[in-house]
């Protein structure tokens, strides 16, 4: 009797896995990853809002993929159809506290935008989303040294039980209700499926690591922490058949 063969399946991160951070994917690996998408299975799971993953990955990628997870999952569209949404908000309480950590940060520059209101989720940024690819550049080179957004998601965690913080991208940090970051959308999987999940942010105050951490416990398939788009383009060439 022949045994029941799992479908392969790919999960991606986009901010530093499949594009820059904040940036568009390069053309040539978009090139040759419509064709990739053209013959697997591919999901994309985001701290992103759709509007941006758009602008960033294009509308071709966004079409071919069996399903994108915005928002860390929180807001869910197949082939431009949204097929379920958050309607959570942050509460008043943590929104404070996180303007309190934005007042006593050193860092010198602020550009706007520090929450970004999304789908069951906010981003929270300390230099801003309005700021300019040199001056995230700034942010990130201190941020190395300072370990500011470390520091900020450990110590939320520790003052709310019920709402999660974790480092998303290069700047921002994602604030959602307990358990409804990435590591939901395993519910979405079952055991025909073996998930092959690539994410840059897969240690434990990134925003990978929790479906990092649902996938090996309920041993659903292998993660790959890379380090940019270009290690994953050479991962995918390695294991793709």
């Amino acid at each position: 009797m022949k045994k029941n063969l799992k479908v392969k399946t790919y999960v991606f991160d986009v901010d530093g896995t499949l594009t820059p951070s904040r940036q568009t994917m390069n053309k040539v690996f978009q090139r040759w990853f419509l064709k990739f998408c053209n013959n697997h299975d591919v999901y994309l799971v985001t701290g992103s809002n759709y509007e941006k993953t758009l602008e960033q990955i294009g509308v071709d990628v966004c079409h071919l993929v069996r399903r994108i997870y915005n928002c860390n999952g929180n807001d869910v569209w197949e082939n431009s159809i949204n097929i379920r949404t958050s309607a959570w908000k942050l509460p008043k309480s943590a929104q404070h506290w996180l303007q309190g950590k934005l007042q006593e940060s050193n860092f010198p520059l602020r550009t706007g935008l520090h929450f970004e209101h999304r789908p069951g989720t906010v981003n929270f940024s300390v230099v801003g989303r309005n700021a300019t690819l040199g001056e995230r550049k700034l942010y990130v080179a201190w941020d190395k040294t300072q370990n500011e957004r470390n520091t900020i998601v450990k110590l939320f965690n520790k003052e709310f039980s019920n709402i999660n913080a974790s480092a998303g991208g290069e700047t921002g940090i994602d604030i959602y209700p307990t358990g409804f970051d990435k590591r939901q959308i395993v519910k979405d999987f079952n055991g025909h499926n073996k998930l092959h999940f690539f994410g840059d942010r897969m240690d434990a105050d990134g925003n990978d690591y929790s479906l990092k951490k649902a996938i090996i416990k309920n041993k659903l398939g292998v993660c790959y922490n890379v380090q940019g788009w270009a290690d994953t383009w050479q991962l995918l060439k390695k294991i793709q058949n």
